[in-house]
């Protein structure tokens, strides 16, 4: 069994500064505990499936490990129950300004946006340019001061447009 102490860092979509924070030390104490770190979280959210927090910890462990398909998974759930906790549609194409409450942080609303972001990241990563981008014209819509900080991901994907793939590298290579 392995030990873990909370720091003072928070979260704003966490029920508590305490319990935030110790689910992030957990995905920092190493590679040797990750199976029981992913136990943990899943086992968390099977007692409490509205742990917001637990969500976030789990697809950004998958995250870590190139499990992107797990990731897009675990955050496309947690948008659904951030939804259903913030009583609003979880199509987050419908979403408009005045769905919700976007700014409070401490509020499942602001968990979706920051979740949108994430799940943004993680179809980039997939390679899935498009899609991520489709999120992040949302994103700025309804998240117009950029507090989730989609504008940095919006400015990576469209690197990633702007950069040549291999094959046009080898095309623009002298022969």
């Amino acid at each position: 069994m392995f030990e873990f102490s909370a720091n003072q860092e928070t979260h704003p979509f966490t029920d508590s500064a305490e319990h935030g924070a110790s689910r992030l030390d957990i995905l920092e104490m190493g590679q040797g505990y990750l199976d029981q770190i992913e136990r943990l979280l899943h086992d968390t959210l099977a007692l409490n499936p509205n742990n917001l927090s637990s969500y976030f910890a789990l697809y950004k462990l998958l995250f870590r490990q190139s499990r992107l398909a797990e990731a897009e998974r675990v955050a496309r759930l947690a948008l659904a129950v951030s939804a259903r906790l913030g009583h609003f549609a979880s199509a987050w194409q419908w979403h408009t300004p005045a769905t919700a409450h976007w700014a409070d942080t401490h509020s499942p609303a602001h968990f979706h946006l920051f979740t949108l972001k994430a799940l943004s990241f993680i179809l980039l990563r997939q390679g899935r340019i498009n899609d991520s981008l489709e999120i992040l014209v949302k994103l700025e819509e309804i998240d117009p001061a950029d507090l989730v900080g989609g504008s940095v991901i919006r400015s990576y994907a469209q690197g990633c447009m702007a950069a040549p793939t291999p094959q046009q590298s080898q095309d623009l290579e002298p022969a």
